[in-house]
């Protein structure tokens, strides 16, 4: 019984590919795996939105977007990773990479935790007015954690398309929302999210199905919030 449910998961992860693309591919796929890991897509996408929408950030002190800024640094980047970091010495994760999808459980919980938090303090916060676009930026990836969660246990999705889909959900929502053309934009991140796709592809690190499900999860969560927040 072990040896098949061991099968099971393997089969479960098996890579699309053998892993033998040319080395110089799989080098830069993995650079972009690393530039664009989940992790630090909430901070990327925080200070984009500030860049693509300054309407949103009317009325705020560049100290007061500063300090939003690194809220979301310190509760959706750095806690993340060190509490990862953690987790290998005491044995919870085998390895950082976490190449199966219950390694990724625990890491996924507490997550999900800071993200919450997160999302609680920026709904709060009223010493510091926060946009609103922001904050659908952060239940949407709360949300997103929760349901990566919940698929992770049936099938290893990619985190990675998750998070460049919540990028396309979240200038969808400035497409929908603000006044400015985001044409541009949008092609852009279309752009950037096919290269993160395809980047999981080349390293074997997914199931074509599983990169296809994390975009979709992205975008539906973000554009749930908008209209939950709105």
């Amino acid at each position: 019984m072990l040896q098949e449910n061991q099968v099971k998961e393997n089969i479960a992860t098996d890579p699309i590919v053998d892993n033998q693309q040319p080395k110089a591919l799989r080098v830069v796929a993995s650079i972009v795996s690393y530039i664009c890991h989940p992790v630090f897509m909430p901070l990327i996408m925080a200070f984009t939105l500030s860049l693509l929408s300054p309407v949103s950030f009317a009325g705020i002190t560049p100290k007061q977007q500063g300090i939003l800024l690194l809220n979301v640094l310190i509760s959706a980047v750095i806690f993340p990773l060190f509490s990862i970091a953690l987790m290998k010495p005491l044995g919870f994760i085998n390895s950082f990479h976490m190449r199966t999808a219950k390694e990724r459980t625990i890491p996924l919980m507490v997550t999900m935790i800071f993200y919450f938090w997160l999302s609680h303090v920026f709904n709060s916060m009223t010493a510091v007015p926060v946009p609103l676009i922001l904050k659908v930026l952060m239940l949407g990836n709360f949300w997103g954690v929760i349901v990566l969660f919940v698929v992770n246990i049936f099938t290893k999705i990619s985190m990675h398309t998750a998070a460049a889909g919540g990028m396309l959900g979240i200038i969808i929502v400035l497409m929908i929302s603000s006044p400015v053309n985001m044409v541009i934009p949008f092609f852009v991140a279309m752009a950037i999210a096919g290269f993160i796709g395809t980047a999981r592809l080349i390293l074997g690190a997914h199931q074509r199905g599983d990169v296809w499900l994390g975009y979709l999860v992205g975008i539906a969560v973000q554009i749930a919030a908008y209209y939950y927040m709105k």
